[in-house]
């Protein structure tokens, strides 16, 4: 009895120190990193990303209910309620500047206090991810913000190699940006550089959008468009991609280099026979020469063990299959197609829950998208 007694009261204590740790001690100060004192902050030159302008953000002419949204104001009385508001968060999108600062620190206000999600961490959720060129010209990834409160000004990095060189801070993918400046050290060189023409342009579903990348410069999209060297836009909509005529009348209105359509996730073959064609040949009617590229569904990575699930996919596929076939014997030119069965890989690793791409995944999927995008645009 008296051991029991002694067992009980250590797992008390137990509870009590990590519940006490818990509610005491600050998410950032957790990470070194990220415990930055207020007076790092002070007195630093900030530079207005939206003085120069953000890349993944269409029509930058049309007017905007918030300047951070990535659909203009007017697609709020033509597409559905769901996929306007998804639009308001600023997945895909992302800023170029270059500086000889050592250190660079970052200020935004999210407009949603809901930071992270169940499968997803706040790093993506809501995190700005820093990227820059090293010496060879590539693209290598530097540190990402971990957000704890819904504005945020911190210090995103610190010490690095002296010299100037580019980067690219990709914004927060399933939250909205109210505001985000770039802050460096006075005396320091700050160059910014405006958004690249000719983007390579994704309309899809939660994984297009960037569920469930650890940060956001791990989508798909994103990894894409550095290997690439290309802008890109991210028109992923949660739940909601599916081939509507009403999305397609902003594709259409975008220069792009390429238009990749990956809906069927959120959709069924009785919808993709009616919705695929109509979609294709709205997009070549306003773009006779832009490559189209569609894309089958991902396989759930259990599906394997889960018949319904299998064949759902299976049949989504034949659907996709059978519109491609039916466009290339009309004369639809320069349309591509991806098979979706190893889009996770075949190993069941690729998924965060089954459906929703771990950063393994990403990279798998860009590993089969590339050589058809390369090819579609002549790369």
């Amino acid at each position: 009895m008296t051991a029991l007694i002694r067992n009980l009261f250590a797992t008390w204590m137990i509870f009590a120190v990590s519940y006490s740790f818990a509610q005491d001690v600050a998410i950032e100060k957790l990470d070194p990193e990220m415990q930055v004192s207020k007076k790092t902050v002070e007195g630093l030159d900030w530079y207005d990303v939206t003085q120069w302008g953000v890349e993944g953000r269409i029509l930058p002419d049309q007017d905007r209910q918030q300047w951070f949204d990535r659909l203009p104001a007017s697609a709020q009385q033509s597409v559905t309620k769901a996929v306007w508001s998804l639009s308001r968060d600023s997945a895909g999108m992302m800023v170029r500047f270059k500086t000889d600062a050592t250190a660079i620190h970052v200020h935004y206000k999210l407009k949603k206090g809901n930071l992270a999600m169940a499968h997803m961490p706040a790093t993506g959720v809501s995190g700005v991810d820093l990227y820059a060129r090293d010496e060879d010209g590539r693209w290598r990834w530097v540190q990402v913000t971990r957000p704890s409160s819904q504005e945020i000004k911190t210090q995103i990095i610190s010490g690095l190699a002296a010299g100037e060189r580019e980067y690219a801070a990709y914004l927060p993918l399933y939250n909205g940006v109210q505001f985000m400046s770039i802050g460096v050290k006075p005396g320091s060189h700050f160059e910014a550089l405006a958004p690249r023409p000719k983007p390579i342009v994704f309309y899809g579903t939660s994984i297009t959008h960037g569920a469930c990348a650890s940060r956001p410069g791990m989508v798909h999209t994103a990894i894409l468009g550095r290997r690439f060297d290309m802008p890109v836009v991210n028109l992923g909509f949660s739940g909601n991609g599916r081939m509507d005529k009403a999305v397609g009348d902003y594709l259409t209105q975008i220069d792009a280099a390429v238009y990749v359509i990956d809906c069927l996730p959120n959709m069924g073959p009785a919808d993709v026979t009616k919705k695929c064609i109509p979609l294709v040949k709205q997009l070549r009617a306003a773009r006779p020469n832009t490559p189209i590229v569609l894309v089958e569904d991902r396989r759930n990575t259990n599906d394997w063990i889960l018949p319904s699930r299998q064949q759902h996919h299976t049949k989504n596929h034949a659907a996709l299959q059978a519109a491609y076939n039916s466009l290339v014997d009309e004369g639809v030119s320069n349309l591509h197609y991806i098979p979706g069965d190893y889009l996770y890989g075949d190993d069941s690793e690729g998924a965060t829950d089954g459906s929703h791409a771990s950063d393994l995944g990403f990279m798998r999927q860009a590993e089969l998208f590339e050589p058809v995008l390369r090819k579609a645009m002549g790369k």
